[in-house]
């Protein structure tokens, strides 16, 4: 993520509201500081995984996009290991 051109500042704020909105399209009870980390992390995970189908993003716009899809994708994965331990 360091090309994107997003300081750290910026990561807290764009992955917080990422890992919100997350929270909202995925109906999830977490709160502030997991909606960050959820974004932040998630941003790194969707970038990697279209990185490998050659789809970038870049900026701020870029940075929340790969955000949102990752989050979602670390919610469902949480909710998928924790269905298979029930």
């Amino acid at each position: 993520m360091e090309d994107t051109g997003v300081g750290w500042i910026a990561a807290i704020i764009i992955g917080g509201i990422a890992g919100w909105l997350a929270k909202q399209f995925m109906n999830t009870d977490t709160g502030l500081l997991m909606n960050i980390v959820l974004g932040i992390v998630g941003a790194a995970v969707a970038s990697a995984l279209l990185g490998l189908l050659g789809i970038s993003f870049a900026g701020w716009i870029g940075y929340l996009v790969a955000g949102f899809i990752g989050a979602c994708i670390l919610i469902a994965i949480a909710r998928a290991i924790k269905a298979r331990r029930a």
